[in-house]
């Protein structure tokens, strides 16, 4: 991806000598100011798109790229290149690499299987819909579970008048809610699950919170999407018309979907000692072998899937460029952020750790549900859950037990409050851009929240008082 050019230059500056044996980034030696590139593209994501739409949608990628550098070349004449370029390694390496490799293989496998036949967008099939989706994010991912069922519920709804706030709905079930049982279903699980919590541990914790936060959504939805559709009905002619049984093309992209599946749990489960040290950053065999395996399914896939299929499900690039562009600027202007938040009270954001934490040095579950939540709708859900697991003691024997309220906050938190804003969880980011390539006029960065604050903040509130 072209994405990945200016990555390289940057990299090609920093390997000087020394590099590998930079030091990690110390927090406490941060001022707040280094956080300004991080804020700027995430201003640049909600704003631009709506005062500048045209220069948006042509130069997302060098704006992107433009914050990354305002954070990577002070930083570097600063701190110096050894530990920048470390750093700039590290976030590409450990984070950046295997978090698009995963994304594109869901995207591409899931692009690969066809619902075919017309489905029409009743209140009823909506529904029925999001909460298929729902149960499937926790199994197959949330990137995935998205991928597959956002087509076809768009094209169910193609004769609707008003059909945004079915995809706003999507995003907050199957990109999001639908994740929490399962280290499948959203990275910050996964990431826990890496650390040493027990697989089957978040689905017994937080199945109440997850089910009370689904079933409310999938209630409030369908009245409110009743209530539109008995106010504008449906168009004279439906785009799709009915001339195919419902059914599946592309159904060999399953077995490939169980492979993503199984190179994920294997990675996970399988313990080596054998790890490769590159540039300071240590990678391990099993997430290499991962991402070698991810990338391989990727390609069977795109080498199997008839032209047809992809030609039916509309299926192109647009969507995985802008998400890999976006994040590339993401993940290294949250560098710094990450490891101020880090630094703990010794760092500059001492009054978000202090808030999390009663006068008696116990951990407050709500506010950990709180911090993370908040933290995740606009940072990085995945670091933001490793931030406050570190926070709350980093041992997971203790917070699987002594402290399973704590853990399940910080579980509960970093996937729910994903659906905040667009930026919170990558899927939800694809799922705007797979909506706008089908002409589904998409509410903007505030409008999105506009409604996820209407909508989700009060059941947020109620999960709080309930359960933390």
């Amino acid at each position: 991806m072209r994405v990945l050019r200016w990555c390289a230059a940057l990299a090609l500056l920093c390997c000087l000598p020394g590099l590998a044996l930079a030091a990690e980034i110390d927090g406490t030696r941060l001022h707040w100011i280094w956080a300004i590139p991080f804020v700027g593209i995430l201003l640049s994501i909600a704003v631009m798109p709506l005062a500048l739409p045209a220069f948006w949608h042509h130069h997302f990628g060098k704006v992107s790229a433009a914050w990354a550098l305002a954070f990577f070349l002070p930083f570097a004449a600063v701190f110096g290149p050894a530990l920048a370029g470390s750093s700039f390694v590290h976030a590409l390496l450990a984070e950046y690499v295997p978090f698009i490799v995963l994304l594109t293989a869901l995207y591409t496998v899931s692009g690969g299987i066809f619902i075919r036949g017309n489905l029409h967008g009743s209140p009823g099939l909506n529904t029925a819909i999001l909460a298929i989706g729902t149960v499937l994010a926790s199994l197959m991912g949330t990137t995935g579970a998205s991928m597959l069922m956002i087509r076809p519920l768009i094209r169910a709804n193609d004769n609707r008048v008003h059909k945004a706030h079915v995809v706003v709905f999507f995003i907050f079930l199957v990109s999001n809610a639908g994740g929490s049982l399962t280290p499948l279903g959203d990275p910050p699980l996964f990431l826990g699950f890496l650390k040493g919590v027990d697989f089957f541990w978040t689905v017994s914790h937080i199945f109440p919170e997850t089910l009370f936060l689904a079933g409310s959504l999938l209630g409030i939805f369908y009245l409110l999407d009743r209530w539109y559709y008995s106010k504008e009905g449906v168009l004279p002619v439906d785009p799709t018309p009915d001339t195919r049984r419902i059914g599946f093309d592309g159904a060999r992209n399953f077995w490939l979907l169980a492979a993503v599946v199984a190179l994920v749990l294997v990675s996970g489960f399988w313990k080596s000692a054998v790890v490769f040290n590159v540039l300071g950053t240590e990678v391990g065999l099993p997430g290499l072998l991962r991402d070698v395996g991810l990338v391989a399914v990727t390609l069977i896939s795109l080498r199997l899937t008839p032209d047809s299929v992809h030609a039916d499900n509309q299926f192109s690039w647009g969507p995985m460029q802008e998400v890999a562009k976006l994040f590339a600027g993401i993940f290294l202007t949250i560098i710094p952020v990450i490891a101020m938040l880090r630094a703990g009270i010794n760092g500059p954001f001492s009054a978000i750790i202090s808030a999390v934490t009663r006068p008696d040095g116990q951990p407050d579950p709500a506010m950990y549900f709180w911090a993370t939540g908040v933290l995740s709708s606009f940072l990085d859900n995945a670091p933001t859950y490793l931030v406050f697991f570190n926070t709350a003691g980093g041992d997971p024997q203790a917070l699987m037990t002594t402290l399973a309220p704590t853990l399940a906050a910080i579980s509960a938190g970093a996937v729910f409050m994903g659906a905040n804003s667009y930026i919170g969880n990558a899927p939800n980011l694809m799922v705007k851009a797979v909506a706008e390539d089908r002409g589904v006029r998409m509410p903007g960065f505030f409008g999105y929240m506009a409604w996820s604050g209407a909508v989700l903040i009060p059941l947020f509130v109620l999960i709080t008082f309930i359960w933390f």
